[in-house]
């Protein structure tokens, strides 16, 4: 998956349209990821011995389909795609501005 935790994207399709968030969670084999505050819903809690009840505000995942990435250099949304080095390093790359995001594997 192209998006990993802790990148910053932008909402593209749904409610929160527009709006940029941190992703908090990537889960890869279900193509979904969390985004810290956008795609809210609230549930109602019952009170436990170990927990308070009341009204708790969680966060769905979203399809990585429905968000974009936004480079941490450019500023811009852009698509993602992959260069190796000499040494077999596998890196992630912008794909407006070239720049190296962030170290993905190594082969």
């Amino acid at each position: 998956m192209k998006i990993q935790k802790d990148d910053n994207v932008k909402i593209l399709i749904g409610k929160d349209k527009g709006r940029e968030g941190k992703v908090l969670q990537a889960i890869p084999k279900k193509s979904l990821i969390v985004v810290q505050g956008l795609n809210t819903f609230k549930k109602h809690v019952k009170p436990t011995q170990n927990q308070k009840g009341g009204i708790v505000t969680k966060e769905r995942p979203l399809l990585v389909s429905k968000v974009a990435l936004i480079c941490p250099s450019c500023k811009k949304t852009t698509r993602v795609g992959y260069s190796v080095d000499k040494a077999g390093n596998k890196y992630r790359v912008c794909k407006k501005c070239q720049a190296m995001l962030t170290s993905k594997t190594t082969k």
